[in-house]
């Protein structure tokens, strides 16, 4: 018996199993020899060819994942615009157009210190990465793009939007501040809808003299020269156009389709200086309306004696009408950041925005707030002699 055992040993050792022996199911001492991880079956190359296989599969797809990311991370874009602090600007300076605030025919007197006008950048066309450095920065902001552009706008369309606003705070700026220095106004047609019966006689530039009989000294005149008519009524207009001798009219009101009852004219009058002087704002791409009560007040401190600011760095935002009343704006938030670090170390803030304002200043910038020009002249005023200003 023990050679029999001898035997079958030597026999099991002199004849290792073929790998067909051990696919076949059997586990015998041959299946777990030397070949079972050697050259028989699927040994240590075979395994290990394998894992390498497997490995290679798992780096390749990782790199394919990897670059996928990053091509739709650079290239694809989001919704949303960043928004930070932008350049600023001395109004009371110069550009490289001369004076930001230029007045020809016209003494003008020196001035002191800084009336700073603020912005805010704006970066459109933003990828995926470029967001969320902007989200992690903690200096920028995103906001969604059709907060900004109106959808189906194209660029050149918003550009020309943004100019127009910003020629309109120019020329707010203007009437404002002249009417305040006590100049006239002329009333303009700003706009004649086509087809409305103003469409017939009047052109947008002219000067309208009467309204209905009534003589007309600001738009509002306009408004109220027609309040209490009705459609099919008719009312004069007088005008000039460019110069021409003066003109009456006659029209015939039509139906409004906001569903008011007065009769329609199709009218937008507007307020213009009616100085023998001009005046230039010379700063170039900037947008938007906000600039209007820091050109008022830079063009009023131009035309008066005495140096409204008095020496000191003002900053300041926000738009302005003819009447020289002061509204709110965006992006305020921005705009005090970049006040400060321009060197400002007081900010007019519009009244509507002081909430906002406190929230966002940086230590060491005053706050001061404004409802309108006369009220910011008087701020000024009193920054200047140490008294105490109206704060948000």
């Amino acid at each position: 018996m023990s050679e029999s055992r001898d035997s079958a040993a030597g026999d099991s050792r002199a004849a290792i199993p073929e790998p067909s022996d051990s696919t076949s199911g059997k586990r015998g001492s041959g299946s777990r020899g030397s070949g079972g991880r050697g050259s028989g079956g699927r040994g240590s190359g075979d395994d290990a060819a394998f894992r390498m296989s497997r490995r290679a599969w798992t780096v390749l797809l990782s790199g394919v994942l990897v670059a996928v990311f990053g091509l739709v991370g650079a290239l694809v874009r989001v919704p949303y615009v960043s928004l930070g602090p932008g350049p600023t600007y001395d109004t009371l300076g110069g550009s490289n157009d001369g004076p930001v605030v230029q007045v020809d025919g016209k003494e003008t007197f020196p001035t002191d210190g800084e009336l700073r006008m603020t912005t805010v950048s704006l970066a459109d066309e933003m990828t995926l990465f470029g967001a969320l450095g902007v989200w992690v920065s903690g200096r920028y902001a995103l906001a969604p793009r059709e907060e900004y552009f109106k959808p189906g706008a194209t660029d050149e369309q918003v550009k020309q939007e943004n100019v127009q606003q910003f020629q309109d705070s120019q020329s707010n700026a203007q009437v404002a501040a002249l009417r305040k220095l006590g100049f006239p106004v002329k009333v303009l047609a700003r706009e004649v809808v086509s087809g409305s019966p103003a469409d017939s006689v009047l052109e947008a530039g002219d000067r309208l003299l009467e309204v209905n009989g009534r003589p007309v000294a600001s738009d509002q005149d306009v408004t109220a020269a027609v309040a209490g008519t009705r459609p099919g009524e008719t009312v004069s207009l007088t005008f000039q156009h460019e110069g021409q001798p003066e003109r009456t009219e006659s029209i015939t009101l039509a139906q409004r389709e906001d569903g008011r009852p007065e009769g329609f004219i199709g009218l937008q009058a507007i307020d213009r200086a009616d100085v023998p002087f001009d005046v230039k704002f010379t700063l170039e791409d900037v947008g938007g309306p906000s600039a209007g009560l820091i050109f008022a007040l830079a063009l009023f401190d131009r035309l008066t004696p005495g140096e409204l600011a008095g020496g000191n760095h003002i900053a300041g935002t926000g738009e302005i009408t003819e009447k020289g009343e002061v509204g709110a704006i965006g992006g305020i938030s921005f705009k005090v950041v970049a006040a400060k670090e321009a060197g400002a170390t007081a900010f007019l803030v519009p009244e509507r925005n002081c909430a906002e304002a406190v929230s966002a200043a940086p230590d060491g910038l005053k706050l001061i707030k404004v409802a309108t020009l006369d009220g910011a002249v008087t701020a000024i005023e009193d920054l200047k002699a140490g008294r105490p200003t109206p704060a948000c």
